[in-house]
């Protein structure tokens, strides 16, 4: 029965997940039960075509992305694949109404990834923020919102800015990885090979900007999802503080992490905050 591979697909994302960002998955696993599954879905889809563009390198990216392209748009209409991934992520889109366009800028950018490496101008690199991130908290929300467009429209603006927010801090934490090993520099006007404390500083206080936005919409996001978003979203502003107290020359030769001693530390902080309505 389809059913039993559904169930398949389903736990395929969950690994998938589990697997590539135990920080996502620990703030997940913090949703309501009726729609973790479903970010699941979504966080599989997205980690797969990031996959194709970021890490094989010995093989034909185009090729392997032009092929889960097409995968994708078929699944869509044909509402099954058997790729479990796309299978559970076309699930997900139909049963929310994903708008078609936030799929389809999603995958723009990361077809950018294949062709361009610098983004010298604020236009790029914001459309190339909207594509990777922006619309990836708008499916979420999505979900949260359980397809209510009239809450989605409320919250959609603090949704953008909290997705762009995770973005920008993984763009600084990975400065190392994304220069040196893929010759890729996302921030405009920056030179990532001499970044000085004034160039990250100012990075700093974008990303703050966009958090504060963010966290005005986890306010108002339904009680199934403000605990799990309200985890990831203490996680990220954790590591960002650690990035703003590292030195550059630091953040350039190193990874900065969050220790798992401090991540159940911020869950259990977060979820006292919850339980007494303090968010």
């Amino acid at each position: 029965m389809k059913v039993t591979f559904d169930e398949v697909s389903y736990q395929c994302s969950k690994v998938v997940t589990e697997r590539y960002s135990t920080s996502f998955a620990l703030a997940t696993k913090m949703l309501h039960s009726s729609i973790r599954g479903h970010i699941y879905n979504i966080y599989g889809f997205v980690r797969f075509a990031d996959e194709i563009v970021d890490t094989f390198h010995d093989y034909d990216k185009v090729v392997l992305f032009d092929k889960f392209e097409q995968e994708l748009e078929a699944a869509l209409i044909d509402k099954i694949s058997l790729n479990p991934i796309l299978n559970s992520f076309q699930h997900t889109f139909h049963t929310f109404n994903i708008p078609k366009h936030l799929v389809d800028s999603f995958m723009k950018s990361m077809r950018m990834d294949l062709i361009k490496n610098v983004y010298l101008t604020d236009a790029e690199y914001k459309e190339y923020i909207y594509g990777s991130a922006d619309v990836v908290g708008l499916m979420c929300l999505k979900v949260f919102v359980k397809g209510d467009i009239k809450e989605y429209e409320k919250l959609k603006e603090s949704a953008m800015a909290l997705g762009s927010a995770f973005q920008k801090v993984n763009f600084l934490r990975d400065v190392k990885a994304d220069f040196e090993e893929l010759n890729r520099s996302y921030f405009p006007n920056t030179n990532l090979k001499e970044l000085d404390e004034n160039s990250k500083q100012r990075i700093v206080e974008e990303i703050k900007a966009d958090f504060k936005l963010g966290y005005e919409g986890i306010i108002g996001l339904p009680t199934e999802a403000k605990f799990g978003v309200y985890t990831a979203y203490k996680y990220y502003y954790k590591l960002l503080k650690k990035l703003q107290n590292t030195p550059s020359l630091e953040i350039k030769n190193a990874r900065i992490r969050v220790p798992n001693c401090e991540k159940f530390g911020l869950l259990a902080r977060s979820y006292v905050k919850f339980k007494m309505n303090l968010v």
